[in-house]
């Protein structure tokens, strides 16, 4: 049981306004276990009904419980080009198996304002055909922009798919260096 005597972990959540549009925080005791891309509150009640399902009990719209507020320093410095990686626990509740496996690799060896490809990944982690599989991972990552899946690209050049839109990707490889900024 959480402390209001529900069963279920309690989730704490806010929405952060970034560069790239508003972000939806959502954090566990255990540390941030999701951030939504274009939380409109259409999307933001969608991810909130997904987390209570998945996790249990309500989220509670908590900006300045101390995870969160940390969270959300954390991302104004890293969208004004202060910050290069977060340094926050994470509830890796959300993702198993292969795809957690593979997330993990990627949060910790592929650095600020650098990129790998798909079937680099694959063969990180000991799949080296799978790289299909690791586009899948890439899509069904929970922590976006923190476990960074948008440095990761295709083996011939191309950006790849993401799930926040092609926009935004192209937008935080440009905020990283590795894509030159956006005309407009």
């Amino acid at each position: 049981m959480d402390s209001d005597g529900r069963f279920g972990q309690r989730v704490v959540w806010a929405v952060v306004d970034t560069a790239i549009g508003p972000l939806l925080l959502a954090a566990t005791r255990e540390g941030l276990v999701n951030v939504v891309f274009h939380a409109t509150d259409e999307v933001r009640d969608k991810a909130l009904e997904r987390l209570a399902s998945r996790l249990g009990g309500e989220p509670v719209e908590e900006p300045g419980s101390p995870l969160l507020a940390e969270a959300i320093r954390q991302f104004d410095a890293y969208f004004a080009g202060e910050r290069h990686s977060f340094e926050l626990p994470l509830d890796w509740s959300l993702i198993s198996g292969f795809n957690r496996e593979v997330l993990r690799e990627l949060a910790t060896t592929v650095p600020f304002g650098t990129v790998v490809g798909y079937g680099d990944l694959a063969g990180r982690v000991g799949q080296p055909g799978a790289a299909q599989a690791v586009g899948m991972a890439m899509g069904a990552n929970p922590l976006p922009v923190v476990v960074p899946c948008h440095r990761v690209v295709e083996s011939g050049g191309g950006i790849g798919g993401f799930g926040g839109g092609l926009e935004t990707k192209r937008r935080l490889l440009a905020l990283e260096g590795v894509l030159p900024e956006p005309l407009f």
